[in-house]
C-alpha cells in the first residue's frame, strides 16, 4: 500500500506590526476596489509638483527681452532655451540620489520636502531680476524637487495589480495636467500691470517684479498640498525581508523563508533600460514640443509664427489640460485594457506624426478656423503623449520588485531629465535656425522644426518594438 503525500504547506503572507508597508498590504488585501483616497493625494502632489516647470513658457520669450540678455531678437529662443533647460539639469544631477533615498526612509518624507522646494524656490524664481539668478534657481528648484520617482512607485504601492495602470495614468495625467495649468497661471498673471492696469500699478511688487504673480499662485497652492501631505500614509516596508516573505505553516512548524536571492542589477534588468530609453526618446520630443509650441505660437507672423500673446498662448493650453484630464478620467483605463501598455504606445506614436505635421500650416488659418484646428491638434497631442508616457512608466515599473522600484525610477527620472535639459536648448536653438531660413525651398521656416519634432517621435515608434525592447514578466 502506497504512503499518501504529505499535504501542501499552506502559505499565507506576513505582516509585521508597527510597518506601514505591511499595513498598505493588509488593506489591500481586505479591499477590492479602487483606492480613491490615496490617488487623490498622487493626483495633488503630481499637481503641485509639476506647476512650476512649464509655467514660465507663456511668458518665457518676454522675460528673455525684461532681462536684456538677447543682443537681437533672433537670439532670445536660445537665451530661453537654455533657462527652460536649468530645471532639468538639476532634475538629473539628483533624481537618482532621491529614488535611492526614498528606497531606504520610505516615499513620505520625500514627496513632502519635494513640495517644501517648490514652494521657496519658485518664489524665489518669480522674483529674479537677473539672468543668472533665474537660471540658478530653477536648476535648484529641479535638484531639490525629487518628486518624480517616489511618486511613481508610490502610485503601485498604493492599489492592487488590476489598477496600477489606472495609479500609473493619475501620476501622468496629474503631470499632464500640471504642464498645462501651469502654462495658463502664466499667461493669465504675468505681467499683471500690463495685462490688468485697473487693478495693480507699475509701482505695486507685481509691477516691479512682472512674473511674481504666477509664481506666488503656483507656490500657494503648493504650500496647501504640502499641508495636506499630514495625511499621506507610507508604502515602504520598515523590517527586513521585504521581498518574499511567506509563512508556511504544515502540521509540525512554522517557518519563515526568506529571498535568499540577490537583487538583480538594475543596470542588467533589460526589460528596464529598454523601456527608459524607449520613455527617454519620447519625454525628449514632448518637451522639445512644449518649448518650441509656446515659441512659435507668440513668435510675429512673418517669422511664421501665430502673434499670440501670453494670455491666448494659455487659453490654448488650458483647454488642452480640460480635454486631457477628460481622457484620463474616462477614457484611458478603455484603450489601455483593450489595446495594453505596448500597443496603446505604437499607436499613439504614429498619430502624432500627420497631427504635428499640420501645425506649420497652421499660419495660414485666422480667426474661428485658427482656433478650431489649433484647440483640436493640442488636444489631440496632448492625449497621444500622455498614453504614451503612462505606457512606457507601467513597463518600467512592473520590471523590478518593491524595494528597487524607487532606485529604478530614480534612475528613469535621471535619464529622462538629462533628455529633457537637452530638449529646451536644442529646441530653442533650432527655433532660432528656423527663423533666418524662412526663404529655403526644403522645409522652409517652421515647417523643419515639426519636421525635426516628428522625426524624434519615429525613433520613439521604433524603440517600441522588438528585438529592442523586452517585456518584463
Amino acid at each position: 500500500m502506497s504512503e499518501e503525500a504529505p499535504p501542501s504547506p499552506v502559505m499565507r503572507p506576513v505582516f509585521y506590526d508597527g510597518c506601514p508597508g505591511c499595513a498598505m498590504e493588509r488593506k489591500l488585501e481586505s479591499s477590492q476596489g479602487i483606492p480613491y483616497k490615496e490617488f487623490f493625494f498622487v493626483g495633488i502632489t503630481t499637481i503641485a509638483s509639476s506647476l512650476p516647470i512649464s509655467s514660465l513658457f507663456p511668458f518665457l520669450y518676454f522675460m528673455i527681452e525684461d532681462l536684456h540678455v538677447a543682443k537681437k531678437e533672433q537670439d532670445i529662443g536660445l537665451y530661453a532655451g537654455f533657462l527652460g533647460a536649468s530645471y532639468m539639469i538639476g532634475r538629473c544631477f539628483a533624481s537618482l540620489f532621491w529614488g535611492v533615498v526614498a528606497d531606504r526612509i520610505g516615499r513620505k518624507p520625500i514627496i513632502k520636502f519635494s513640495i517644501l522646494s517648490v514652494v521657496i524656490f519658485n518664489t524665489l524664481f518669480g522674483l529674479s531680476v537677473k539672468y543668472w539668478m533665474a537660471i540658478a534657481t530653477r536648476f535648484l528648484l529641479g535638484a531639490l524637487n525629487g518628486m518624480l520617482a517616489p511618486i511613481k512607485a508610490y502610485s503601485i504601492e498604493v492599489c492592487r495589480p488590476e489598477h496600477q495602470a489606472l495609479g500609473l495614468s493619475i501620476v501622468s495625467t496629474g503631470w499632464g495636467i500640471g504642464l498645462v495649468v501651469g502654462p495658463a497661471i502664466g499667461g493669465y498673471f504675468a505681467q499683471p500691470a500690463k495685462q490688468y492696469p485697473n487693478v495693480f500699478s507699475e509701482k505695486s511688487i507685481f509691477g516691479r517684479f512682472p512674473y511674481f504673480l504666477p509664481c506666488l499662485c503656483i507656490s500657494l497652492i503648493a504650500l496647501v498640498v504640502l499641508i495636506s501631505c499630514i495625511w499621506l500614509p507610507e508604502t515602504l516596508h520598515k523590517h527586513k525581508n521585504t521581498e518574499g516573505e511567506i509563512e508556511m505553516i504544515d502540521n509540525s512548524r512554522s517557518t519563515l523563508e526568506e529571498d535568499s536571492h540577490k537583487q538583480k542589477s538594475l543596470y542588467k534588468n533589460w526589460p528596464l533600460i529598454s523601456s527608459i530609453i524607449a520613455y527617454c526618446v519620447f519625454t525628449l520630443h514632448d518637451t522639445a514640443y512644449s518649448e518650441i509650441f509656446s515659441l512659435w505660437a507668440v513668435s510675429e507672423k512673418r517669422y511664421g509664427g501665430l502673434s499670440f500673446s501670453s494670455k491666448e498662448v494659455g487659453q490654448v493650453l488650458a483647454v488642452a489640460g480640460a480635454g486631457l484630464l477628460v481622457y484620463q478620467l474616462f477614457i484611458y483605463r478603455s484603450v489601455h485594457k483593450f489595446l495594453g501598455s505596448i500597443n496603446s504606445s505604437r499607436i499613439a506614436s504614429a498619430l502624432s506624426v500627420p497631427i504635428l505635421a499640420t501645425y506649420p500650416f497652421m499660419t495660414h488659418l485666422s480667426g474661428f478656423r485658427l482656433g478650431i484646428a489649433l484647440y483640436l491638434g493640442t488636444i489631440l497631442k496632448g492625449v497621444l503623449s500622455i498614453t504614451i508616457i503612462t505606457g512606457t512608466s507601467l513597463l518600467q515599473n512592473n520590471a523590478v520588485s518593491q524595494s528597487q522600484r524607487g532606485a529604478a525610477n530614480g534612475i528613469s527620472t535621471t535619464a529622462m531629465s538629462f533628455f529633457k535639459a537637452i530638449a529646451p536648448a536644442g529646441a530653442g536653438a533650432l527655433f532660432s535656425w528656423a527663423q533666418e531660413r524662412q526663404n529655403e525651398a526644403f522645409f522652409p521656416g517652421d515647417q523643419m522644426i515639426f519636421f525635426i519634432l516628428n522625426v524624434i517621435e519615429l525613433i520613439g515608434l521604433a524603440l517600441t518594438f522588438k528585438p529592442f525592447l523586452a517585456i518584463p514578466n
